[in-house]
Formats: C-alpha cells, sequence, structure tokens
C-alpha cells in the first residue's frame, strides 16, 4: 500500500512545474526586503534593457545587467568601491508569479555560498 501511495505521489509531484514568465521581469520597477543584522531592509530598483539602479539606504548604485537567458542575469557594478563589489553577481529566476519572482543569487563562480529571495514588481 505504501509503495502505491509513494507511487503516485511521485509521478503527481514529478509533473508539477513551477511558473517561469522571465522575460516580464527584464524590465520595470521591483522591491526586495530581507533581514540584515536582526532589521528588515528594503532596496528598490529599476531595471531597463542595459542597466539596473538600486536605491538602498538613500544611496543609488547603478549595474550593468546581461541576460544570459530568459531566466539568468549578470549584474556588475559600474562603480566598484572595493573588491568584493567588482565581482560580478549572478541572478538566476526560480519561479515567478503575476507580480513577483523567488531567485537565487551568488558571486559569479561561487556556487556555495548561493543565497534566496523574493522580489516583488511595482510597475
Amino acid at each position: 500500500m505504501r509503495k502505491i501511495l509513494f507511487f503516485i505521489l511521485f509521478i503527481l509531484f514529478s509533473c508539477y512545474e513551477l511558473k517561469r514568465d522571465c522575460k516580464s521581469f527584464h524590465l520595470g520597477e521591483f522591491k526586495f526586503s530581507q533581514i540584515m543584522g536582526g532589521e528588515m531592509k528594503t532596496s528598490y530598483f529599476k531595471r531597463d534593457s542595459l542597466y539596473e539602479i538600486e536605491i538602498f539606504e538613500n544611496k543609488t548604485d547603478t549595474a550593468r545587467i546581461n541576460w544570459v537567458s530568459d531566466c539568468e542575469c549578470i549584474l556588475t557594478k559600474l562603480n566598484p568601491k572595493n573588491y568584493q563589489e567588482k565581482r560580478p553577481i549572478q541572478i538566476k529566476i526560480l519561479s515567478t508569479d503575476e507580480n513577483s519572482y523567488e531567485f537565487e543569487y551568488s558571486l559569479v563562480g561561487d556556487i556555495k555560498n548561493k543565497r534566496r529571495g523574493k522580489i516583488e514588481k511595482l510597475k
């Protein structure tokens, strides 16, 4: 009986595919919130076909955006202030909803330190 139940659950979940309408998130205005140092911090950013402009704690930062596929991009800061900021960030959209997407990100080549988050599209 357990084998049959396991088989049915396996079939149901293996056929389920997450929605990934990534192109609708290439352009627009977005919000990203995360807990940092015990506090909820929020950054806002705008994307066009070439750049992502982020505002975080009243500071503006610009990065070049390069979409390597519909659901993956590389961000490279235009004016890095230190070595850490010189390293590009790889972003992969994992799933999408109508106005948000879940993603994972890390420094390019740093597969051990991937993090996840959710971004909300404002416009």
